[in-house]
């Protein structure tokens, strides 16, 4: 049966696990037009920002 030579690090062990620790980003919704988008950008779908017009939506 293999064995283990020598202990295995925490530092070895964390960054073979490293994509276990991987999380998604929190979405809030947009105040404007109820869209998700990250917490303290402009919305991307309005183009809002704390209740101002950043920049112009765009017709994609």
């Amino acid at each position: 049966m293999a064995v283990p030579k020598k202990k295995t690090s925490k530092s070895r062990k964390n960054m073979r696990r490293a994509h276990d620790f991987l999380i998604a980003p929190a979405t809030s919704t947009c105040p404007q037009c109820k869209a998700p988008k990250l917490p303290h950008r402009v919305c991307s779908a309005c183009g809002t920002y704390k209740g101002k017009e950043v920049f112009p939506k765009t017709d994609d």
